[in-house]
């Protein structure tokens, strides 16, 4: 009787976290569909260099976007189930999704609050903190950088060159 108490708390302790995951991960898509939507007036573009009709009157400045976000331990726990047998890992793409998403946000939030609506030459980068071992008992998480050069657009009518929203 007492081991069917241990495997129903183990179970009942893995339901939870699964259901806890979830909520959490749900609710941050929505906050990221939220923000995205807020910020989409801003204009994000991997081109090298601004296109013409930039307001020369305000220096283009460099930006950035950082996150650092962990795998719960249930998701840990079957991500390295699933490793065994090979093929997509679903939930670590779900995870670097939201990475970049998050990291695109912070970006267009400080070219906001920096009087800017307009970035150029975007730059995603990841990296590994847990020092390269592999073999460590560490959490999976996803850790993204973005840059890129934030400038301000003409208006339109300024110099004939204003770019279309």
């Amino acid at each position: 009787m007492g081991i069917l108490i241990q495997i129903g708390t183990v179970l009942g302790l893995l339901l939870l976290g699964w259901i806890a995951g979830r909520a959490a991960e749900k609710a941050h898509f929505r906050s990221l569909e939220r923000r995205e939507s807020e910020l989409s007036d801003i204009l994000v573009t991997t081109l090298r260099s601004y296109p013409e009709g930039v307001d020369l009157s305000c220096t283009p400045t460099l930006i950035r976007g950082e996150v650092v976000i962990a795998s719960d331990y249930l998701k840990t726990f079957l991500a390295r189930l699933k490793n065994l047998l090979g093929g997509s890992l679903g939930t670590y793409e779900t995870l670097m999704d939201r990475a970049v998403r998050e990291s695109l946000v912070r970006m267009r939030q400080e070219a906001r609050q920096l009087g800017f609506d307009a970035v150029c030459n975007v730059r995603l980068d990841t990296t590994n903190i847990n020092g390269g071992d592999l073999r460590a008992k560490t959490m999976p998480m996803a850790v993204l950088f973005v840059n890129g050069t934030a400038y301000r657009r003409l208006k339109g009518g300024e110099n004939g060159h204003a770019l279309s929203r």
